[in-house]
């Protein structure tokens, strides 16, 4: 028997959590080194591609681990994001929900914070949330499109760092 399989509720949420962290650490980390090596542009280039790759894998793990359908919609797309590996360490809300839409928006960003207590411009995320959220939404439901509200570089409302816009024609 395993240690992780010992752990009570609490304890296996704790490890969920540091994971969480973890991933993120590791994400920041790969991304400065490509960045030291080779360059902001292409380590951009490189996350882009990276992250949309990703968020396709993770999606479908999602799917199958909950038993989300493929054309579950807007619904589905909204209890999937919940369960991303970033969702325990950002804060996240839904508003505008309807059917056929809703608007995702990411309230607080550890990456941006963590930028700001340094004094740091805010890390232009766009192009990666794009294909982040483009392939996300799409593993979920091949039917659902996505539209940046705003993300920076772009300026955005204090109540949120960026904002995505998840609708069906």
């Amino acid at each position: 028997m395993s240690a992780i399989s010992k752990l009570d509720h609490a304890e296996i949420l704790g490890l969920l959590k540091d994971a969480s962290y973890n991933w993120l650490a590791h994400d920041g980390l790969w991304f400065q080194a490509v960045e030291e090596k080779y360059g902001t542009e292409a380590a951009s280039l490189c996350n882009q591609e990276a992250i949309a790759q990703y968020s396709e894998i993770e999606a479908k793990r999602i799917k199958r681990r909950f038993g989300i359908s493929d054309d579950g919609g807007i619904p589905a797309l909204m209890e999937a994001i919940q369960y991303r590996m970033y969702h325990l360490i950002n804060r996240q809300d839904f508003v505008e929900v309807s059917a056929s839409r809703c608007i995702f928006r990411m309230v607080e960003c550890r990456v941006q914070q963590a930028r700001k207590k340094k004094g740091l411009p805010d890390y232009p995320c766009k192009p990666v949330g794009i294909k982040e959220y483009t392939h996300f939404a799409q593993a979920i439901d091949s039917r659902i499109k996505t539209r940046c509200v705003a993300c920076p570089p772009d300026r955005h409302d204090d109540e949120f760092w960026c904002a995505w816009e998840f609708f069906i024609e």
